[in-house]
């Protein structure tokens, strides 16, 4: 498949380095958006919540979500989960593959192999 593919995360991650070199293992093509540098839209965000749920795409393992204080970290509901990852998008598990409006989150060889 060609086109109509975007890869949503971070360069220094090593999830995102293995989604990376199995999409370019098999030719498949893809635009890689960068949160760091292009952040991400409340619209888009917003969208993927409606289709996800919140749970599923905030990573609470990760280094950013643990360093919030214990008060930001509590009863957190789904628009106080989207505010959270629009100001810090590290927040958002990754990768987040978005094929043609179908999305995965996050990289396990054998879900992708049934992608593509």
């Amino acid at each position: 498949m060609s086109g109509g593919v975007t890869l949503y995360g971070i360069k220094n991650c090593d999830t995102m380095k293995k989604a990376w070199t199995w999409l370019d293992d098999r030719g498949v093509a893809y635009q890689f958006h960068d949160y760091k540098k292009a952040g991400i839209d409340r619209d888009t965000l917003t969208g993927w919540v409606d289709k996800l749920g919140w749970e599923v795409l905030l990573n609470r393992a990760g280094t950013t979500f643990k360093k919030l204080p214990d008060a930001a970290k509590a009863d957190i509901d789904r628009d106080r989960a989207i505010a959270l990852m629009l100001e810090q998008p590290s927040m958002i598990k990754r990768p987040v593959l978005d094929r043609a409006g179908h999305l995965t989150v996050g990289f396990k060889p054998e879900i992708y192999g049934t992608l593509f």
